[in-house]
């Protein structure tokens, strides 16, 4: 579990994040939606040190992360998974290579330990034969699934996901929206998704948590949102023509005999 307590950020004198608590549970998808310019993506690099916020806490667990020492944050991203925008693989590197990339990093595993670590980990994405592949030569999807699997091959009790549906196909993400849902639960991960896409957390939005002009605006399930009265939550959820069949459907379905 990770709890956000009355975080600030701002830059340059414009605040981006202003008194932000919010709580991301454990073993369950974690979505925060927001519109471009929201500050969804400054609260999640706020979240794994990759801005430092002007006060407040962030908990993981009982450790406050902005309290935090060098050596201690060292420690604890050790616990940490991450999934960048755009896969964010090397592309001098092979799939295995980028997959062992944080274990060469951080572990003293053996070569062995480390060879086969890997290989679960791409077993578990589907992926097996394109160890000695480049990214070059990898599908968009594939790009994806071996992001996934660097993220998750230190076995990790937090893993953050920043737009992991970006430039996908609407089949892909679905694999891909599935395969974050089934690791989570499998691995009884705090997974935070940050993402625009209402697919997604129709999907597998188990907590969804709304961000609009550095503020938190609504919490709630996917099943929940449907249902909110907050205008822009409204606006920007009943732009996707996918959240307005549903809501159709949801209505038609009510007002059955």
């Amino acid at each position: 579990m990770i709890t956000v307590e009355h975080i600030f950020k701002s830059f340059n004198g414009i605040s981006v994040l202003e008194d932000v608590s919010v709580v991301f549970e454990k073993g369950k998808t974690n979505l925060i939606i927001g519109r471009s310019g929201s500050g969804k993506t400054v609260l999640m690099k706020s979240l794994v040190g990759l801005h430092e916020v002007d006060r407040g806490a962030i908990l993981y667990g009982q450790r406050d992360f902005v309290a935090m020492n060098f050596n201690e944050r060292k420690e604890l991203r050790r616990e940490i998974g991450m999934m960048f925008q755009g896969s964010a693989l090397f592309d001098s590197l092979t799939v295995e290579e980028n997959v062992m990339f944080p274990l060469n990093m951080f572990t003293n595993m053996s070569e062995a330990e480390k060879f086969e670590r890997t290989n679960n980990c791409l077993r578990r994405v589907n992926l097996e034969n394109v160890n000695g592949l480049y990214p070059g030569e990898l599908s968009g999807g594939m790009k994806k699934r071996v992001a996934i699997a660097r993220a998750i091959v230190q076995n990790p009790s937090y893993l953050f996901c920043d737009e992991p549906n970006s430039g996908l196909d609407p089949k892909t993400a679905l694999v891909i929206d599935d395969l974050i849902s089934e690791i989570t639960h499998e691995y009884d991960i705090t997974t935070v998704i940050n993402t625009h896409d209402m697919n997604s957390v129709m999907e597998i939005g188990e907590k969804v948590v709304f961000i609009h002009e550095g503020h938190i605006r609504w919490e709630g399930t996917r099943e929940e949102i449907l249902d909110s009265n907050d205008v822009n939550l409204n606006d920007f959820v009943f732009a996707s023509n996918f959240a307005k069949k549903i809501k159709a459907l949801t209505s038609s379905s009510d007002s059955r005999p």
